[in-house]
């Protein structure tokens, strides 16, 4: 390994350290459609699933078997049929679902099993756990169209799956339902991995499928969205959206409301795509949550690292006056934060001078990752409404690199004679900063 590499990787693993505790004993729902059980690089995948087990993430598995039903209603020279979306299952079908599903559920465990030396799941034991987790209803007779044995959820054995994943069994719920009077349906395997999610309240429901992420009109991806912004962005695309793209935007959209706390829509041929999501802070799919995880709030004593490590780059280029762990301790009352998944990505301060009516905005950064997102701009209306509830009329900056940025916003060149007595005593001549003063 090149020490390019070992530098490379140590800062990965260092970047993904954070999550691997906070994904610890979290509960995550993952679906998945029969075509990624059928790819070739599906064992990759179950090695994924098997490290975040290991990791002590609660999975429980819900995947689909479309492509394999289909082969086999194609071997019998049987119909396929399908209405609104959903499939009509005679008795043939359902032999073929019953067959399909029961072929899936064992590759998977199979796989799960795997623990050859040199193999990535070499001496980890996985035990599966599968069985009748989901009591289902008839849909009956809609449209004047009888779906004979297609199904829909009717509940969720929430406590028996919630006492697997406890053991530390890995849970499978396949897409199959039985009333009680001891019937089989065919289930929509997204419908079921909605409701396990719903009714576990799991921490995750993540997605793999084949139009994700979600992109803007531009092509850009859209890597989060708030249940609002996923509403907004479903009623404006819902003419151009593909139908499985758009029925899993809404079942996100309707289980974040319910409590799940987010929905990931990741790209299935993407190879590592979970752990991609899971442990990079920005991920690679479309995240859709309840509330921005991002978080504007005021600074504490824990956060004086984070920031630490934020400005340091910046004073050593001279842009930040140096603030020692101490300095910057004493003043974090100062100090608001924007934090990002428990890292504080950008920062900015207020001094208030009450006695002439004035505020200094101070150490305004902001990661250079987040940059382009209108972060800075956020901190320092935040700052300015905080000068103004303080009976503040004015706040100024002193800046060598950003005049023009504090110009663009209002901020207007001043003598240094406009500063508070107290501030013009502390100007340090060597640096030459200059002064901006902006009327609130």
């Amino acid at each position: 390994m090149t020490p390019e590499e070992s530098a490379q990787f140590v800062g990965w693993f260092r970047q993904s350290s954070p999550y691997i505790n906070a994904h610890r004993e979290r509960t995550f729902v993952i679906g998945f459609g029969g075509e990624v059980v059928a790819d070739a690089s599906f064992p990759h995948l179950i090695h994924d699933l098997a490290l975040l087990s290991s990791l002590g993430v609660r999975l429980v598995l819900v995947p689909g078997a479309r492509p394999q039903v289909e082969e086999r209603l194609r071997e019998r020279g049987a119909e396929i049929r399908y209405v609104n979306g959903l499939r009509l299952t005679d008795a043939a079908a359902l032999q073929c679902v019953k067959e399909a599903v029961g072929c899936v559920r064992l590759e998977i465990e199979a796989l799960l099993s795997m623990g050859l030396a040199n193999s990535p799941m070499a001496g980890y034991r996985i035990r599966v756990a599968s069985g009748n987790f989901v009591t289902a209803r008839p849909l009956g007779v809609r449209d004047g169209v009888d779906y004979e044995h297609t199904g829909e959820v009717r509940r969720v054995d929430v406590e028996g799956i919630r006492e697997r994943l406890q053991r530390g069994d890995v849970v499978l719920v396949s897409p199959l339902g039985y009333s009680p009077t001891g019937e089989i349906f065919n289930l929509n395997a997204e419908d079921v991995a909605f409701a396990v999610a719903r009714e576990l309240q799991a921490d995750k429901l993540l997605f793999l499928v084949d139009d994700a992420p979600l992109q803007d009109s531009a092509g850009n991806p859209l890597r989060e969205l708030t249940v609002q912004e996923a509403n907004d962005y479903l009623q404006a695309h819902a003419d151009r959206l593909p139908e499985s793209m758009a029925r899993l935007l809404a079942g996100g959209i309707d289980v974040c409301r319910r409590g799940v706390r987010r929905v990931h829509l990741l790209d299935r041929r993407q190879d590592g795509a979970l752990l991609l999501e899971l442990f990079t802070r920005d991920g690679v799919g479309t995240l859709l949550m309840a509330q921005s995880f991002e978080n504007v709030r005021p600074a504490v004593i824990d956060d004086v690292g984070g920031i630490l490590r934020l400005i340091q780059p910046l004073e050593e280029e001279g842009v930040l006056v140096r603030r020692s762990r101490e300095l910057l301790e004493n003043e974090i009352g100062h100090f608001t934060v924007i934090e990002r998944d428990g890292a504080i990505i950008a920062c900015a301060a207020l001094y208030p001078h009450p006695g002439e009516g004035m505020g200094e905005i101070a150490c305004v950064a902001v990661h250079p990752d987040y940059r382009r997102g209108g972060r800075a701009d956020m901190l320092l209306q935040r700052l300015e409404r905080q000068a103004r509830g303080l009976g503040l009329t004015r706040v100024f900056v002193l800046t060598t690199h950003t005049a023009h940025w504090f110009q663009e916003r209002g901020f207007v060149p001043a003598p240094l004679e406009a500063l508070p007595v107290a501030r013009r005593k502390l100007y340090n001549y060597k640096r030459n900063s200059k002064v901006f003063v902006k009327e609130l």
